[in-house]
């Protein structure tokens, strides 16, 4: 795999939001932000998409998960809820090939009726 923005961005060359980094995984607002909290999750070993995971990445997929769950609760938003998707090549919406989970947060995500029907407990 060549070098992604994403890469680019482990290895300090070009700068970003960062929110959390670890062993595995380094977590960063979008650049373009599609909710009122956006951040993306990846892995620091490089893998160009979800069809390019190997058993062996199974742990750093599920760390990804973890990680968003963890700024979740941090940041505030995770009881009232958030959306986490992965992209996969061009129709999928994948335009950066470095694996990445979107989350997305701060506004109700769900099918139009749905949202206008939604009431807090």
């Amino acid at each position: 795999m060549s070098d992604t923005l994403f890469s680019k961005i482990i290895n300090r060359e070009i700068p970003a939001d960062i929110l959390y980094e670890d062993e595995q995984a380094l977590a960063f607002a979008d650049i373009n932000p599609q909710a009122p909290v956006h951040f993306l999750v990846i892995p620091k070993k490089p893998i160009a998409t979800i069809n390019d995971i190997e058993e062996e990445d199974r742990e750093v997929v599920g760390h990804l998960y973890l990680v968003a769950a963890k700024l979740a609760k941090q940041m505030g938003f995770a009881e009232e809820g958030y959306r986490a998707v992965m992209n996969c090549n061009p129709y999928g919406g994948q335009t950066v090939y470095h694996l990445h989970l979107h989350v997305l947060a701060g506004k109700p995500m769900g099918w139009p009726p749905y949202q206008e029907t939604l009431k807090t407990p």
